[in-house]
């Protein structure tokens, strides 16, 4: 039989991660294990809790701020595994809000596994183009089909 009370404690950790990335809170790496594995695209995999803040700080420094659409996001349980699927928005350094409308709808989906109620892998699945500049990424044109 399945532990409920640990599965609810991980998809709350998991929503807090998305908390503190919202709000660059340092206190992060205190849900992390020491050799916690991360994948960003564009910036590959990473091992460990300094790399990891590599991936933060790189991001988080290409944006004003960054938002998580807490009442979207859908999760998915598996085992050691919780899966979230939901929508993201913020603003780039210079300004630039995103999702831009009509090109994106700032989906992403982060892949966490545990160890007991602690993150030892988060692999982040995203368009790293948050403001849908890379005109050669629209592949069928800009002519983006987004949900009914």
């Amino acid at each position: 039989m399945p532990n409920t009370d640990l599965t609810q404690e991980r998809i709350a950790v998991a929503t807090d991660y998305f908390r503190k990335i919202d709000s660059g809170d340092p206190t992060i790496l205190d849900i992390l294990t020491d050799d916690v594995v991360t994948y960003f695209p564009k910036f590959g995999v990473g091992y460990g809790k300094a790399e990891f803040m590599e991936v933060a700080k790189g991001l988080l420094g290409s944006l004003q701020r960054i938002e998580h659409d807490f009442d979207r996001m859908t999760f998915h349980v598996a085992g050691d595994h919780v899966i979230v699927e939901g929508f993201e928005g913020g603003a780039m350094a210079d300004g630039t809000a995103w999702p831009v409308e009509g090109l994106s709808e700032g989906r992403f989906a982060n892949v966490f596994e545990f160890d007991g109620a602690l993150i030892k892998r988060v692999f982040i699945y995203v368009d790293p183009d948050f403001a849908s500049a890379n005109d050669a990424g629209f592949l069928w044109g800009r002519n983006v089909r987004l949900t009914r």
